[in-house]
């Protein structure tokens, strides 16, 4: 796609809105991408994918970084934690090729409100006093799990660790956001890899989006950790509840 000045203003423009919400909720933006590339650039949904994946890389690496500055955590247990999630998204992809995508995504989105609700009625509230975070042993296991549901779902893998990672190893809810993208980092690289191959990449409209949003991920992380516990799982649940609702409107 040719961009001219102003087509160029407003990728820039939405790029950062998309970088700075990615960074405020570790989700790098390229859910809510994906139907706006669609819905304003008249772009398949493969295009779509593929030309979000050029502002995600970015904007995930840049994520990931800032969040682990804050919140320090082993380098080689985000890569065991990355590498099985490889794995395990490659292997659910294929399982799910003979599977109906439309109920798979019906499936997801109920799942997202079912999430988002839990989130919403937890937020403010304390881990009970008597639960024991679970070992930290299993930790590399969240990547089997949402490299799972990424390979299932086509979306996902961080939004899902996110929340195991709070509930079950107790995690505060900005850590578990940085945590979670040592999922979506490979999967993102591997992901841009491939649709390029195929050709389904806008790199002059994917680059400016990634422009904008470089400039915004560092902001949203630093919000991250200013605002609330509370109120930062609410927006949580809002961005899963916005998420099922775009998963309906793509299936």
């Amino acid at each position: 796609m040719q961009l001219d000045l102003v087509s160029t203003l407003g990728a820039v423009t939405l790029g950062a809105a998309l970088g700075g919400l990615g960074g405020l909720l570790g989700i790098g933006g390229g859910i809510l991408a994906i139907p706006l590339l669609g819905g304003l650039f008249g772009m398949s949904q493969t295009l779509a994918q593929g030309t979000a994946l050029v502002m995600m890389v970015p904007n995930v690496l840049l994520g990931f970084w800032r969040y682990r500055q804050r919140s320090p955590f082993p380098l080689l247990l985000a890569v065991r934690i990355g590498a099985l999630s490889i794995v395990a998204t490659w292997l659910a992809a294929r399982l799910a090729l003979g599977l109906d995508k439309a109920l798979l995504r019906q499936v997801f989105a109920a799942f997202m409100l079912a999430l988002g609700g839990y989130f919403w009625r937890a937020a403010g509230q304390a881990v009970a006093a008597n639960s024991t975070p679970w070992p930290a042993r299993y930790l590399p296991g969240v990547g089997l799990v949402g490299g799972a549901c990424g390979g299932f779902f086509g979306v996902g893998s961080g939004i899902v660790a996110a929340p195991i990672l709070v509930r079950g190893f107790g995690k505060n809810q900005a850590e578990a956001q940085g945590l979670a993208l040592a999922l979506v980092v490979p999967a993102a690289l591997v992901a841009l890899g491939s649709y390029g191959q195929a050709g389904q990449v806008d790199w002059p409209l994917g680059l400016a989006l990634a422009l904008g949003g470089v400039m915004t991920v560092s902001p949203g992380v630093a919000l991250a950790y200013r605002l609330p516990a509370a109120l930062l799982r609410r927006l949580f649940a809002l961005m899963l509840w916005l998420t099922a609702g775009l998963t309906l409107w793509l299936a």
